[in-house]
């Protein structure tokens, strides 16, 4: 990322602050620290305030500070954090500034009503997560290389889905070509076959790969900090009358998702679009999830397709979209492809096929 970016992500950041008549932002998440500034590090807090912008962390990131945070005066310092702020008198009286609400512990929080007693400390959410919802070039160019590393990888480990193979032996040989061809695996992978795939989280077992066996294979490779996400489930062997109409309902359903997917339409109408259709054919019991997420600098971020949601899409949000079903005892269904939201509909990253795959 160049500085360019970094300061007009700052930019944006003080005119948000504005808007919400706060002359400050205390940023303590390290995500986010890492979105508006630059800095990978895992001890740091950033000061965003209309009088200037300070980055703090201690003596073990002094080059990689250096390095790395854009468009902010460095504090390194052994003392805490809200110390450093304190003694460099980075904050005025009477001044009315943020927290992230969602991420500050009740302990930190006591130490800055004490340290700043005249301070108007005020509680925000998503501000700096909101911002980041919205991608640039640079994102998306990285969400593309993850992308496509996650498509090489899946059609490397086919062979590897037959009898004599195993969940972990798979899930294992997955996570190490992510981390030769990116910057590692995005998750933990799933790879569940049987009834295991029933299970929408499951973690891989030493369970062997089955004739008849469908395999939930939910992985995906990371890239310059960018976090891809897809699922394919093929079956092992042949696929019986029932694979094939269970798979069926969730790839149209998943395909009726990728249609409706638009900027200004809400994420509800988009959960909706896969929701329904399962449910009318018999299976909406068995779809227990939402129908996707934003992906980010983290795997899940917002905005988020479900029942509940009161999010609207936005140009260059990027999402999954990912409906499935979960039959107990004898597997389960989900197709997940990430996309890019545009004006006029979605740009669907992955390339690999959603058909039904029956692997020999």
């Amino acid at each position: 990322m160049t500085e360019e970016i970094y300061f007009k992500r700052q930019e944006n950041l003080k005119n948000v602050l504005s808007e919400h008549d706060l002359d400050g932002l205390l940023i303590t998440n390290l995500t986010n620290i890492r979105y508006i500034c630059g800095f990978t590090g895992s001890a740091g807090t950033c000061l965003v305030t209309q009088a200037g912008q300070y980055f703090i962390t201690d003596g073990r990131y002094i080059e990689q500070s250096k390095d790395q945070v854009k468009g902010f005066d460095r504090f390194i310092d052994m003392a805490s954090h809200l110390s450093i702020i304190e003694k460099n008198n980075l904050l005025s009286s009477n001044s009315k500034i943020g927290f992230e609400g969602d991420h500050v512990n009740y302990t930190l929080y006591d130490s800055m009503k004490s340290n700043f007693n005249d301070v108007n400390w005020t509680s925000t959410q998503m501000i700096v997560e909101d911002l980041a919802s919205v991608k640039d070039k640079s994102e998306l160019d990285a969400f593309r290389v993850a992308v496509e590393i996650t498509d090489k990888v899946y059609e490397e480990i086919l062979p590897m889905l037959r009898p004599g193979f195993t969940e972990k032996q798979v899930a294992n040989t997955l996570v190490s070509k992510y981390r030769e061809y990116g910057d590692g695996e995005a998750y933990s992978p799933i790879v569940a076959t049987g009834p295991n795939g029933a299970l929408p989280h499951a973690i891989p077992t030493d369970r062997e790969f089955k004739k008849g066996d469908f395999i939930v294979i939910d992985a995906a490779a990371k890239y310059a900090g960018y976090h891809a996400d897809m699922t394919r489930t093929p079956v092992v062997g042949e696929a019986t009358e029932k694979h094939h109409e269970v798979y069926a309902v969730v790839k149209e359903a998943q395909q009726r998702g990728c249609d409706i997917a638009k900027a200004g339409v809400s994420c509800k109408e988009v959960d909706a679009a896969t929701r329904d259709y399962i449910h009318e054919m018999g299976y909406g019991e068995y779809y227990t999830h939402g129908t996707g997420h934003g992906l980010g600098l983290e795997i899940h971020t917002s905005p988020r397709f479900a029942p509940t949601s009161k999010d609207i899409l936005k140009e260059n949000n990027v999402m999954t979209i990912e409906p499935g079903i979960y039959l107990a005892g004898w597997g389960g269904v989900r197709i997940e492809d990430d996309v890019i939201i545009n004006q006029d509909g979605c740009e669907i990253l992955n390339k690999t096929t959603k058909d039904l795959v029956v692997l020999d």
